[in-house]
């Protein structure tokens, strides 16, 4: 049988459409040549993933992603992801958005469910997970970091302000002139200091005589300390006691009235006795001053004494 040319030229339109579909089922990451198994997983968010991206188990590339749709109103997102692998792994396995570089973008993992109980069938929604990539790690990580330096920022800003305020111009006159105060205080003591050192130094041999002096001193004190200490204490406490008791017995026996001096102190008769013989004699004294020829009589003749009269001015 002859074929045609209609039939010919059917046949390659025919086998370039095919082509065609193959070739993009191909670029798009389909291979219609093999019977892949298909998963899907929830996510809230995909972080940049997009499809033909890589899917991986341990490291190892098994599939790619298919599609990525929104699954609800909410903007759940729903993505579709083939496993040509083989590699039997856990229902209760996790699919792992994770971070393959800055250049690379983000992949899929299948973390494989350790000591599975039932395996993942095709059309099986997988457990959804989002590693932090390193970008969002470290944004994570210097998120408390930035708050600290915004609150430190803060409170410099406000030192600030305080201290253009406190530096206006009337304080920084008076600043200047502490400061000038000040130097002048410093160069005074600058002054005095040297002025001690140049006393010290011209007075270094009487300061080294001087506590020289006192050192002997020292050394003597401490001789008379020691003398102190060894001198018989005991002994001159002992005789002070017994001096003392002694004294005590003599006050004890004066005012008691024993013996003269206790008699003498505590008679008053004595001393009325005493002080009318004191008065008596004193105008004895006083009469002979007056009245010696009274007294003492010397008469050549023989002459007879006069009769006694007593004086106006004799005491009673």
């Amino acid at each position: 049988m002859k074929i045609t040319k209609e039939v010919k030229a059917s046949i390659l339109v025919l086998s370039a459409i095919a082509l065609l579909i193959f070739g993009y089922s191909f670029l798009s990451g389909k291979n219609l040549l093999r019977t892949d198994r298909v998963f899907y997983a929830m996510y809230d968010n995909v972080e940049g993933l997009s499809t033909s991206s890589p899917v991986t188990i341990n490291g190892f590339k098994v599939g790619k992603i298919l599609k990525i749709e929104f699954a609800d109103a909410k903007g759940s997102l729903k993505v579709t992801f083939s496993v040509s692998n083989k590699f039997k792994f856990g229902k209760n396995s996790t699919a792992k958005i994770y971070s393959m570089g800055f250049v690379e973008g983000n992949g899929l993992a299948i973390v494989p469910e350790k000591n599975p109980t039932e395996f993942a069938q095709s059309n099986d929604f997988l457990k959804s997970n989002i590693e932090l990539g390193m970008v969002d790690s470290l944004k994570n990580q210097l998120s408390p970091l930035q708050a600290k330096v915004e609150t430190v920022l803060s409170k410099t800003d406000v030192l600030i302000t305080s201290l253009n305020k406190v530096l206006n111009e009337e304080n920084t006159t008076v600043i200047s002139k502490s400061l000038k105060d000040l130097s002048s205080s410093l160069q005074s003591l600058k002054y005095t200091t040297g002025t001690a050192q140049s006393l010290i130094s011209e007075n270094q041999l009487k300061l080294s005589q001087t506590i020289t002096n006192f050192s002997e001193a020292s050394n003597g004190i401490k001789l008379l300390s020691t003398k102190l200490s060894n001198a018989p204490v005991d002994e001159l406490i002992t005789e002070l006691d017994a001096t003392v008791n002694t004294f005590s017995t003599i006050a004890t026996n004066l005012k008691s009235g024993k013996g003269t001096a206790g008699k003498f102190l505590n008679n008053n008769d004595v001393y009325n006795n005493l002080d009318r013989a004191t008065r008596q004699l004193e105008m004895l004294l006083q009469d002979m001053k007056l009245n010696p020829k009274r007294y003492v009589h010397f008469s050549v003749f023989g002459k007879k004494n006069k009769e006694y009269n007593k004086p106006n001015d004799s005491l009673q």
